[in-house]
């Protein structure tokens, strides 16, 4: 399909105007010391993360980074896909980050692959999805730093 061609409703397969229209502006949330180095944030809306340098009760700062990357990309690629008519019957990301060892540690390379099943779904309609994610809406790999190598696979089960 082409980035001109149209959905039932008339929208353009590729225009994610009906929930990016939806994102706030302008996001706040707050951290809490609970306790030694483990912290408690919520978001605005009252969504909790429990980050925890010893890994026991919480997960650390980057482990939540490498999950919003994807999480991000996968709400745009799959919205995408649906827009181009696909129905997507599974999909799951994994995701890989490889920091540097000497602080400030961070990636160096993140790897993501998506493992998706569903009706209509191809390789060129795949990839125009992540792409489009990639080169215009994700606003969480479009905050990453310029010098992180970020790769997408994909396998279509």
């Amino acid at each position: 399909m082409s980035e001109t061609e149209k959905t039932e409703s008339g929208e353009h397969a590729t225009d994610l105007k009906d929930y990016k229209e939806k994102i706030l502006p302008v996001n706040k949330g707050r951290i809490t010391l609970q306790r030694d180095l483990y912290f408690l944030a919520t978001t605005q809306r009252g969504y909790e993360v429990e980050y925890d340098v010893s890994y026991q009760e919480g997960c650390s700062p980057t482990e939540t980074l490498l999950m919003s990357v994807g999480g991000c990309m996968s709400i745009d690629v799959v919205h995408i896909l649906r827009k181009m008519r696909c129905e997507v019957d599974h999909y799951e990301m994994t995701m890989e980050g490889t920091r540097y060892p000497d602080p400030p540690q961070y990636y160096k390379s993140v790897d993501l692959t998506i493992h998706i099943s569903g009706k209509r779904i191809t390789p060129a309609k795949l990839e125009r999805a992540i792409s489009l994610s990639r080169e215009k809406y994700c606003s969480v790999y479009h905050s990453l730093r310029k010098d992180i190598e970020v790769n997408v696979r994909y396998e279509i089960e």
